[in-house]
């Protein structure tokens, strides 16, 4: 089926609810994936006193980063083919400063080093040695990431040194390439959030496709791909395989379609069937996965396959997961 029938047979697009931009008492923040609902109770801790987005943001985020049972994200994450485990994360608020770090080891929670870059330094993005040494300059402790659990998936990994992902991280055998442990293997959290003051800010964390190349770096710290914000139009970020991210700048164009007058469901749309328009046979074959909120705080998402889904919460919905509607 071509693209464009693809695209006329999606059901009508679906927002959360609007609020005004900076009304009083008004904040929200959503992220990818069921692991996505604790990370966004922990933003809403900072949001529900007022806090900036962009403290919400770099906190929820660390939840799943720290969270040893999850092995996309932070210092649990599955290892390279080395066995050495490589982060990637990105932080950007709503005028546009940024800052990320990507393969970098040793460090357990990457989101706090990329504020340091945007902060501290005149970069957007510092990479592999030179990002941990300026994380160990910042005082960040150097620690052993590889978990016994995830060095036991490793191993039995090697016996084949199969590699393909999976739309999702599935369930599938080690024998043929998969990832083990269930329905928690996602590959980022992505996060949104939307202050009392209208402010918009996003973070973007992960350790990357397990068993990929050493050095390999995805979309998630690259400004623009899995993670673009601009105050004055909206913020997203994604998720699923990154090279198909980046060669189509996801996240900016997701939010450069939001600037055209789309709505985040529609602009999210649109830049899915852009991927699979100009993939159309591999996009049968791999997820990729967009989520978007506009500066008035309504929200939307797309995926190219079923199981993608995105958490939500604000004064009227602590714990809400909702699934995102997709092309297959």
């Amino acid at each position: 089926m071509s693209a464009a029938a693809l695209s006329a047979k999606m059901l009508p697009a679906h927002a959360g609810s609007k609020t005004a931009a900076g009304t009083a008492g008004v904040a929200r923040v959503i992220s990818t994936w069921d692991f996505g609902i604790p990370a966004n109770q922990a933003a809403w801790t900072v949001l529900s006193k007022g806090g900036s987005a962009l403290d919400a943001v770099e906190t929820g985020v660390q939840v799943p980063e720290a969270d040893l049972k999850n092995h996309s994200v932070g210092r649990a994450g599955y290892p390279d083919r080395d066995g050495k485990v490589t982060l990637d994360a990105s932080i950007m608020d709503a005028d546009g400063n940024c800052g990320a770090v990507a393969a970098l080891e040793h460090i357990a929670h990457p989101i706090q080093v990329a504020r340091r870059v945007m902060e501290r330094t005149p970069h957007v993005l510092l990479v592999g040695d030179g990002a941990l040494q300026f994380a160990l300059e910042q005082g960040f402790k150097k620690e052993e990431l590889l978990t016994p659990e995830s060095r036991q998936a490793w191993q039995e990994w090697l016996k084949t040194a199969h590699y393909q992902p999976s739309a999702n991280s599935e369930v599938r055998d080690y024998g043929k390439g998969g990832l083990p442990g269930g329905k928690d293997n996602h590959d980022t959290i992505g996060m949104l959030a939307i202050d009392t003051h209208g402010r918009l800010a996003g973070a973007c964390t992960t350790s990357g496709m397990a068993w990929k190349l050493h050095g390999r770096v995805g979309d998630s710290p690259i400004i623009g791909a899995g993670l673009y914000v601009d105050g004055d139009v909206g913020a997203a970020t994604s998720t699923g395989v990154g090279e198909e991210v980046i060669r189509n700048a996801g996240s900016f164009l997701v939010v450069e379609l939001m600037r055209q007058g789309r709505s985040p469901q529609e602009a999210c749309h649109e830049a899915v069937m852009r991927i699979v328009k100009r993939r159309p046979n591999a996009s049968k074959d791999l997820q990729v996965g967009f989520l978007a909120m506009n500066r008035h705080g309504e929200v939307g998402a797309f995926a190219i396959q079923p199981g993608f889904s995105y958490a939500v919460c604000d004064a009227a919905k602590q714990d809400g997961l909702i699934p995102a509607k997709s092309v297959y």
